[in-house]
């Protein structure tokens, strides 16, 4: 563009010859003329160079692309140096250069054109899992993100689970919606194997459970073309984005809720703030205008977790979800229900409700309350669990078995203890407290005054009306407790 400038000024400004500049500006008098023409340079089209040697090779490429398509995987793709290489051996004199320009063009070709799409307020949302690391009582762990987008408005939903299994991915929708108040018209996903139980050309199957929640909810499921995650871009470019801006640095926390809830806070903080992809609006004014153009959320609750028939083992133990939770003893063959949800698993029988943290495959969790009644005729199991189970009595029990074993030793004081376990079975566990409180202040650990203070009843509690609380009575007749109860003034 300098020499442009410069040629143009020696010829209309200073008056100089076309011969004389273009011998000093080192250039031909054509190109002097075109530029006293054009003020800048114009690249004209060429005519396309004939490529007798492309036009050659070209039908061999494609026929060997062809063949070696159904052969190769994404690690294991055809290259050019490969076609040049069997082109070489098949006797064609040819370069790298040719094939490389070959394959380029056919992967433009190949390269999928992107439309873009208007979405209508309330029309449309997207949801995704995504991979996160956090850090919960000191220890850092992988959870699992689940985000839903309302594309019109840019809101956003985003809660934390352990697992990326049914349970998560439905209690995830149950929460969005009661966040947002309302249900969009239709949902986009990925193929995951929560809402397809199977995919058959383009006919989809759905799982029962999910089927449930879109009869419930009545929205449309829509699913993106298998392994094309752009299909559904917009969830998946703001997950990437609310890990980044809300996840870093690793956030901490006693319990996955507690990161969620802050998380979540931070999340509609930023709904205030305005977009300039959607002229300077915020996502709080477009959502006002999106949610009475959504479907209304039913007046019922939907239940997310599942629940399966399970039966109690001979240990009292039950199998749910690859994991093992104890429940107490007198349930053992009975056939109980167990529903699973994303943090706990509560088991049912006819009579109580039994609840544990929900573990992972392989977990197993006992609780040796539910133990007692074979613990109280089994004192060699007592001193087996004697650690675990005194740290779920916890005070005084834990303080009566120290006593215990240093005054008898381990043996003896287990056979004293399993009896101990024997009186809560048939007195409850704090009148049994209060009754091992009262042997330690007197220093005693025999279970002889044990079973006189469970069987002595207690002193009956009396009541005294207000209106008799100021006198004093040294002696007097049942009918002067009725004269002083009455009011009356002498």
């Amino acid at each position: 563009m300098d020499q442009v400038h410069v040629i143009r000024h020696k010829v209309l400004v200073e008056g100089l010859a076309v011969r004389r500049v273009a011998r000093e500006m080192g250039v031909s008098r054509n190109t002097v003329r075109k530029y006293l023409s054009q003020s800048e340079p114009v690249r004209k089209a060429g005519h396309r160079r004939p490529r007798p040697v492309f036009e050659k090779v070209a039908p061999r490429l494609a026929e060997l692309i062809q063949a070696w398509r159904e052969r190769t995987t994404a690690k294991q793709r055809i290259t050019a140096s490969r076609l040049h290489r069997e082109l070489r051996r098949e006797g064609f004199d040819v370069g790298l250069t040719v094939v490389q320009d070959y394959l380029r063009e056919q992967r433009r070709r190949a390269t999928e054109t992107f439309v873009p799409l208007i979405y209508g307020p309330g029309e449309c949302a997207q949801v995704d899992f995504f991979e996160v690391t956090v850090e919960l009582t000191g220890c850092r762990q992988k959870a699992w993100m689940f985000v839903m987008r309302l594309m019109y408005s840019g809101r956003d939903f985003a809660w934390l689970y352990r697992w990326a299994d049914q349970v998560s991915f439905l209690d995830g929708h149950v929460r969005a919606f009661e966040h947002f108040g309302a249900v969009p018209h239709r949902i986009i996903y990925d193929n995951l194997k929560a809402a397809v139980r199977r995919l058959v050309l383009a006919k989809r199957e759905l799982t029962d459970r999910f089927q449930a929640l879109v009869s419930h909810y009545l929205f449309e499921p829509s699913f993106a073309r298998p392994y094309t995650g752009h299909d559904k871009g917009g969830v998946e470019a703001r997950g990437k984005g609310i890990r980044l801006a809300h996840l870093v640095p690793i956030p901490r926390g006693e319990e996955l809720e507690e990161i969620s809830r802050a998380m979540l806070a931070e999340i509609d903080a930023r709904t205030q703030e305005p977009n300039r992809s959607r002229q300077g609006k915020t996502s709080a004014e477009l959502f006002a205008n999106e949610k009475p153009k959504m479907l209304p959320l039913l007046g019922s609750h939907f239940q997310a977790a599942r629940t399966v028939s399970v039966t109690v083992s001979s240990s009292a133990l039950v199998h749910v979800c690859g994991a093992k939770y104890s429940v107490p003893s007198h349930w053992k063959g009975l056939s109980v229900l167990a529903q699973v949800g994303p943090a706990e698993v509560c088991i049912q029988s006819r009579e109580q409700t039994v609840t544990h943290e929900r573990l992972g495959f392989g977990g197993k969790v006992v609780c040796y309350r539910h133990y007692l009644a074979e613990l109280a005729r089994k004192p060699q199991a007592v001193r087996q669990v004697a650690s675990r189970l005194i740290g779920e009595l916890g005070a005084p029990f834990d303080e009566f078995w120290r006593l215990l074993v240093d005054t008898h030793g381990p043996r003896q004081a287990a056979r004293v203890f399993a009896q101990v376990l024997a009186a809560v079975c048939e007195h409850g566990e704090s009148s049994v407290a209060r009754g091992l409180r009262g042997l330690m202040d007197l220093g005693r650990s025999d279970l002889v005054a044990l079973g006189r203070a469970l069987h002595t009843p207690a002193a009956p509690t009396v009541t005294v009306p207000a209106s008799l609380a100021h006198h004093r009575i040294e002696q007097a007749r049942a009918a002067d407790f009725d004269y002083l109860l009455s009011g009356s003034d002498r």
